[in-house]
């Protein structure tokens, strides 16, 4: 007896170009989405029990970041420390992000923070 083979029928070149564009145009649709347009700043980088005394700008509102894949919403936070313009990339779930918006809303903005754990297990304390 002899083996039947069914070939599974490719897509025509047509219909692989269009498909194409239906996912590109999907991805472009969400890098757009979620693009950030703000100024291009390098992120501020905290070390493990160190504390930082760090500027904050209130003078316009966060720009904000949707990370969809871990399903959380960041703040891009404009800092200054000492010479150094960064970004505070802030999830705004965190305790301190409702903090800074606090004491930012009764007229402070330089903050020290203490940086505890990593990756994980980062968790900030705002030092008085």
């Amino acid at each position: 007896m002899e083996e039947q083979t069914t070939e599974t029928p490719q897509p025509t070149e047509e219909q692989t170009t269009e498909e194409q564009k239906n996912w590109l145009a999907e991805e472009l649709k969400e890098v757009k989405e979620n693009s950030f347009d703000g100024d291009r700043k390098p992120a501020l980088v905290l070390e493990e029990n160190k504390t930082i005394e760090m500027t904050i700008d209130f003078s316009k509102a966060f720009e904000k970041w949707v990370d969809t894949e871990n399903n959380a919403v960041k703040k891009i936070i404009p800092v200054r420390v000492g010479e150094a313009d960064l970004v505070w990339w802030l999830n705004v779930k965190n305790p301190v992000y409702h903090q800074v918006i606090e004491k930012g809303s009764e007229g402070q903005t330089v903050f020290k923070v203490l940086q505890t754990g990593n990756k994980k297990t980062t968790k900030y304390i705002l030092v008085d």
